[in-house]
């Protein structure tokens, strides 16, 4: 891992005032999934998420909230799966945004609908040591399928196939166990192709509203251009800044 990195860690760390304590519990769950090759990559600016915020910077920091939301649970709650789920929520294969093997013609393949499916075929590529409890498994799935609620997401059936997912090749490696959890998943309340409907369980909707929070706040900052971007693909200021 790059010390570039590590400092981007510690100021988001540092930006919502965690005691040591905090630091170090946090650091105790996710540290196996920020030290992998793909979410180390994900924190360069190869992977702009909002406008020039990066995407590993973006997890990173719905990490942070989710814990602090998190916090806030007394009982019959997971923090280490919450956590997990707001690690993986985004691992999306390519970068979105202005990149034209992204543009797919039908419209619930675009990005927004089909990023969560390919962030739990990613998950369960790269980090299969999570997913060995079945019912931890379900929960992390269902969380990162429906962490954009009241977004839809487009439904998984059988092996994908039809929809453009840019790591496709990943789903024969996937357990039918996981590819079960996968469609049922993402076909819950689903019409016309598309799933609508919060995660099933509270870890998964914390998570989500921290997501929110986030994503809200680095709107508000970078404005016009990247809003506009989250519907079309397209963001003429990173244009500019090449």
């Amino acid at each position: 891992m790059s010390t570039k990195n590590n400092q981007i860690l510690l100021k988001l760390l540092n930006k919502y005032k965690l005691s040591s304590n905090d630091k170090e519990h946090i650091l105790s769950i996710i540290i196996d999934i920020y030290n992998h090759d793909e979410f180390q990559k994900r924190l360069t600016n190869e992977f702009p998420h909002h406008d020039t915020v990066t995407l590993g910077e973006h997890i990173l920091e719905v990490t942070i909230v989710t814990y602090l939301l998190s916090k806030k649970k007394k009982k019959d709650y997971d923090i280490n799966t919450s956590l997990n789920i707001a690690m993986m929520h985004d691992l999306y294969t390519l970068p979105w945004q202005n990149n034209p093997s992204a543009d797919v013609d039908k419209f619930i393949n675009k990005h927004g609908f089909r990023h969560p499916i390919e962030a739990v075929i990613n998950a369960l590529t790269w980090y299969s040591e999570l997913f060995t409890s079945l019912e931890k498994s379900k929960v992390i799935i269902d969380g990162i399928i429906h962490h954009m609620y009241p977004f839809p997401v487009t439904s998984f059936t059988d092996n994908g196939e039809g929809l453009e997912l840019k790591n496709y090749n990943y789903v024969k490696n996937i357990s039918n166990i996981n590819k079960e959890l996968l469609v049922w998943s993402s076909n819950r309340f689903s019409v016309g192709g598309i799933s609508i409907c919060p995660s099933k369980y509270n870890e998964g909707r914390v998570m989500s509203m921290a997501d929110k929070i986030v994503s809200i706040s680095n709107l508000k900052h970078s404005g016009f251009n990247s809003t506009i971007a989250l519907i079309t693909g397209k963001n003429k200021k990173l244009e500019k800044l090449k």
